[in-house]
């Protein structure tokens, strides 16, 4: 998956099927896997997560109140058509349109690959460094976490340099933080806790 997919994936990592977002990303699943395009809908839900992140006029059109049903769901139809996207998706953005949630599209989006992950038992860590990760580090990385029983990991990396150093790790429900700057505000905490 590439970057934008796997940021909602652990955006939406807490994944309830009986939510708004649940039922939606639900019923998008199953239709592709009934229809056995599964992994065709999930690189198509790829490129048109990325289509919102870097179009601000479809960020526009999916957050202006001010159009109606139709052309909300006439202009939505005609972007997916133009960009080749499948029946199964135009089908899935025009329920959206007609049920008048083009606003929450994003975030159905991703709880659809927080869905995919949760089906495929893969669990995406957040890794937050002040710099790139090499090769050799993203592998000590899928050892540490195949260690402690996290077999399928798909890696999100990001770089922060607030942190300054050191690593911040985010998994499941669970936050590791062994960056630079937290130490220091450890230390920081300590000395002005003696003083």
């Amino acid at each position: 998956m590439n970057t934008d997919a796997t940021t909602a994936a652990l955006a939406a990592s807490a994944f309830t099927a009986n939510n708004l977002k649940g039922r939606y990303a639900t019923a998008l699943y199953e239709l592709a896997e009934e229809w056995h395009v599964l992994n065709e809908v999930i690189t198509e839900v790829e490129s048109l997560l990325k289509l919102i992140s870097d179009n601000d006029t479809l960020r526009n059109i999916l957050n202006n109140p001010s159009l109606d049903t139709k052309q909300s769901k006439i202009v939505m139809a005609e972007l997916l058509k133009k960009c080749n996207f499948s029946q199964i998706l135009q089908n899935f953005v025009g329920v959206v349109a007609n049920n008048r949630r083009l606003a929450d599209l994003k975030s159905f989006l991703m709880a659809f690959f927080a869905l995919v992950n949760l089906r495929r038992g893969i669990t995406t860590a957040e890794v937050i460094t002040a710099s790139p990760l090499t090769d050799a580090q993203r592998a000590q990385l899928k050892d540490r976490f195949a260690q402690v029983g996290y077999n399928k990991v798909n890696i999100q990396e990001r770089i922060d340099s607030k942190i300054l150093g050191g690593i911040i790790v985010r998994i499941g429900s669970k936050l590791y933080d062994a960056s630079l700057q937290s130490r220091l505000n450890r230390l920081y905490n300590v000395m002005k806790g003696a003083a």
